[in-house]
């Protein structure tokens, strides 16, 4: 098992893999979050494709490196190519992100994602209260969630025990982000408390942050330690943004700065990891 030492320096390896390799990242994603994903993707040294439509989304997801699946503004033809992406996906045994927004609002989201978790998501990322909704639509875990919207009403360790029932039961690694980040893939459990509170205040920033973690997935087999790597590097990014903004509106353009700027010195300089290996 990896310690937080070990995490920190596959970090600083994955960023520069990826920055060489520069995978193509399709991206099913929400009209709010196409912008700001798109242009996260690009910083971060990545290539994003915006591609959703039923007609074309299966074929581009055998051409990517990675898939990300965001369920942010749903229809008919969304929710078909999200189907057709994330099966070609598997099929080509290709790594996928599930971005579960909104997850326990409305019978048609819950349904929608009961009908992507069977197609394996590699990473499942979401806030604690939408994870919390995941592990209960799964069947999983029984907790209640109430989240605001698309915002959460819970803090990450809140999500824990929802979290790795759905890594365990999924077999997938579980993101669940906030003020704190927890990762797992049931068997370890990482924390990662990098980030600024401006950044709840940029709509669509947790998308983006999903687009990374299929960049980072795109370049590494082992998919927990590229979670985490993703999510460390964009919550450095995020706290150097904020240290030189006035605002949320200044916050954004400094944050797709920082994604091109940051590198493996900030990483080991800034990074708050903590690991656990819990008991089986």
């Amino acid at each position: 098992m990896s310690t937080s030492r070990e995490l920190t320096d596959a970090a600083c390896r994955l960023l520069d893999d990826l920055r060489h390799k520069r995978p193509l990242v399709q991206n099913v994603t929400n009209y709010v979050a196409m912008d700001l994903s798109a242009n996260a993707l690009l910083a971060i040294g990545a290539s994003p494709a915006m591609v959703h439509a039923r007609e074309e989304a299966g074929d581009f997801a055998a051409l990517s490196d990675a898939l990300v699946v965001n369920i942010g503004t749903l229809s008919d033809n969304f929710v078909a190519g999200m189907r057709e992406a994330a099966r070609v996906a598997r099929e080509r045994a290709k790594p996928w992100v599930l971005d579960p927004v909104g997850a326990g609002a409305t019978k048609y989201r819950n349904e929608t994602i009961a009908e992507l978790l069977a197609l394996n998501p590699a990473v499942i990322r979401g806030n604690a209260s939408e994870i919390i909704a995941v592990a209960r639509i799964a069947g999983l875990h029984d907790a209640a969630a109430a989240g605001k919207g698309v915002d959460s009403l819970h803090g990450t360790e809140a999500a824990l025990a929802p979290a790795l029932a759905l890594a365990r039961g999924q077999k997938c690694v579980v993101a669940a982000t906030g003020a704190v980040d927890l990762v797992t893939d049931g068997a370890r459990v990482a924390r990662i408390a990098n980030g600024a509170p401006v950044m709840a205040q940029v709509t669509a920033s947790g998308c983006a942050l999903s687009g990374i973690v299929g960049a980072f997935a795109a370049v590494s087999p082992d998919v927990f330690g590229a979670t985490v790597a993703a999510l460390g590097v964009y919550g450095v990014a995020g706290e150097i943004a904020a240290a030189g903004c006035a605002g949320p509106g200044s916050f954004r353009v400094a944050l797709l700065d920082q994604l091109a700027a940051v590198d493996a010195e900030a990483l080991r300089t800034r990074l708050k990891l903590s690991q656990s290996v819990l008991e089986t």
